[in-house]
């Protein structure tokens, strides 16, 4: 029985989505955030040595790291569903996005939501407007404009087809679902870039994404 380690506002939720587009059976072992520090519980590093989400394991195995989870669940499970072809342009696409949503997409998402909570945070007051100016210089003269060019490409290679790896859906629009919702709560993505907006639409209207929120829990990354 695959096992889910899955922490509230998290990567993992993708996780729970692919399993119920792939129809799996699967078991989800729940860990909540701190409510100060938002960080995952310690429990968690009984799991996996670094304590992060999202986890998982399977008839003996424990695997970390969304984009190795949802590789590894879609070559074992999958039967050829949700990624396209060996040796297609597809498939290579598949391939560049599955790792451009975390090593490329959520690194200045990342960056934002630290700088946000520097500016907004509690601290001596005799800090704070010093503190608070660095952020939001940082904010304005690198993360902004780094979230604004990769939003800008986003919005165009989307519109080239229906789907990230071309024009079924697969598991690369699953891994990119992420650094697009968070975007949308927390980096700028709106209405001014409607292909994305519309990918957001329709993944959120899939009848797998809704069921992993009815199991999953609530969903907020705001």
């Amino acid at each position: 029985m695959i096992i889910v380690h899955h922490l509230n506002n998290s990567r993992s939720q993708r996780v729970l989505w692919l399993l119920e587009e792939l129809g799996l059976d699967y078991e989800i072992k729940r860990y909540e955030r701190d409510p100060k520090t938002m960080l995952a519980p310690p429990d968690l590093r009984e799991v996996h040595p670094l304590g992060k989400s999202p986890v998982i394991t399977d008839e003996g195995l424990t695997i970390a790291e969304s984009g190795a989870i949802i590789e590894y669940l879609v070559d074992r499970y999958g039967n050829g569903r949700l990624s396209p072809a060996h040796g297609t342009p597809e498939r290579l696409r598949y391939t560049y996005w599955m790792h451009y949503a975390e090593g490329s997409a959520m690194p200045p998402l990342l960056l934002k939501l630290v700088f946000d909570r520097i500016e907004k945070g509690p601290m001596p007051f005799i800090v704070k407007p010093v503190a608070k100016a660095i952020a939001q210089r940082a904010k304005r003269s690198f993360i902004e404009p780094q979230i604004n060019r990769h939003l800008d490409y986003l919005e165009n290679e989307i519109g080239h087809t229906k789907w990230f790896a071309g024009k079924s859906f697969s598991a690369a629009d699953i891994q990119m679902s992420f650094p697009l919702e968070a975007a949308a709560a927390r980096g700028g993505l709106n209405a001014t870039r409607p292909k994305l907006m519309d990918f957001l639409d329709r993944i959120h209207k899939r009848p797998a994404y809704k069921r992993a929120l009815e199991r999953g829990g609530a969903y907020e990354l705001g």
